[in-house]
């Protein structure tokens, strides 16, 4: 392996222990491993087991719960470790819901909500892998789903359709987004929205809820599905935080979660680059290793600068973040998202083009990488819509959209 530096950032002792156990934990799952779960189409159970039976899925749970009671910035250094240890963005995206789907809870849920369900989150023993927002009529548009509760008689009734929701066949629990307002009855938008926590196997053991996997090209070791809901009755005491106020409940934690994704994406881009580098050093043609052409060089080197630069802006406002909140520490998570994701594709890119033809062979990896880094300018939010953000936020810009 080549030495590409990835320790850039000054870490506080408590990110050096996380990021010593992470890194520990992840060396027990080689290449070959992450390799066969992407052929395979087939979901980390083993990693995920040992992350879960280290708390780690626990990280941001209270301590009052069996949990770490860590935040953000030691969150970034584990989903950047994991990343960047050959799993890529797979593996850090097969635990992700597991960590942030419990904040809603730790923030917004009832007293004995969080006593029966954080201490066995904590423990690994159950898992809230799975958001169910995106609607095939509302993407990036979330207050424009269809999705509706109905209270009846101490219970919500559920109707109606998801897609794009990840981790379903590897979670106990759900987390429903649906409305309790139609949207034109709604004195704004963004009201009349609500959390619900489903318990998967009741529904689907009693026929309410159906779900249907989703074919596709990237993180194949993290499943997608379409879901339908028809009648799914969940007991008034799952509803998650406040009836019609769950647009907001999203939205609180969602510039510490952004800056969690900039991370996997820079243990991403980390991992790309290491591999180019290594393949750059042994690959030789006319009588020299093609790393010395600086045509191999420089797209190399520049994605590198560039992911410096994306990480220490993610670190920087990572340690700033938690509990803070407006349109600066905003700008500060977009920002960090955009450039790491830009920086993981320009990283991945560069690698499969180190690689020539052996680039797109799945023995060698990085068209695995390559897939992955594609992704991230799409999720969970496009790049676009960051410049957007950042245009109408930060500019001044009239709003776009």
């Amino acid at each position: 392996m080549a030495t590409v530096a990835t320790d850039t950032v000054a870490l506080t002792a408590q990110q050096e222990l996380v990021r010593d156990s992470i890194r520990d934990i992840c060396s027990e799952f080689d290449d070959e491993y992450w390799r066969e779960k992407d052929r395979a189409a087939e979901y980390p159970t083993e990693f995920v087991t040992e992350l879960a039976d280290h708390g780690w899925l626990g990280i941001l749970v209270p301590e009052a719960y069996g949990g770490a009671g860590m935040g953000t910035a030691e969150v970034v250094v584990m989903m950047e470790e994991i990343a960047a240890s050959g799993g890529g963005f797979a593996a850090a995206q097969a635990i992700h819901g597991g960590i942030y789907n419990s904040v809603p809870i730790v923030r917004h849920g009832s007293d004995e909500l969080k006593e029966r369900l954080l201490p066995d989150v904590a423990a690994g023993d159950v898992a809230i892998q799975s958001l169910g927002l995106t609607e095939p009529n509302a993407g990036s548009d979330s207050t424009s789903i269809e999705t509706f509760a109905e209270e009846q008689e101490g219970e919500y009734v559920i109707n109606g359709q998801k897609i794009w929701i990840s981790r379903v066949d590897a979670s106990d629990y759900l987390l429903v987004v649906a409305r309790t307002t139609p949207k034109s009855a709604a004195e704004k938008r963004t009201k009349g929205i609500s959390m619900f926590l489903v318990d998967i196997d009741d529904a689907v053991d009693a026929g309410t809820l159906t779900m249907r996997s989703i074919p596709k090209s990237a993180s194949n070791a993290v499943g997608a599905s379409e879901l339908w809901f028809d009648d799914l009755r969940v007991p008034a005491d799952n509803l998650v935080g406040e009836r019609g106020n769950g647009f907001y409940q999203l939205l609180d934690g969602l510039n510490e979660e952004r800056l969690v994704i900039a991370a996997e994406c820079l243990g991403l881009g980390e991992l790309a680059i290491r591999t180019g580098v290594d393949y750059a050093n042994e690959r030789v043609v006319f009588d020299r290793p093609i790393g010395m052409n600086q045509a191999i060089q420089h797209p190399l080197a520049k994605a590198y600068a560039e992911l410096q630069a994306a990480k220490q802006l993610t670190y920087s406002a990572a340690s700033a973040v938690d509990g803070e909140s407006g349109r600066g520490v905003g700008a500060q998570a977009n920002m960090a998202k955009y450039l790491a994701a830009e920086a993981a594709f320009a990283g991945a890119d560069a690698a499969v083009q180190a690689h020539g033809g052996f680039g797109v062979a799945r023995e060698y990896d990085v068209e695995r990488y390559f897939r992955e880094a594609r992704l991230t300018r799409l999720v969970p939010i496009t790049q676009e819509l960051v410049l957007n953000y950042v245009g109408e936020n930060v500019l001044g810009l009239p709003r776009s959209y």
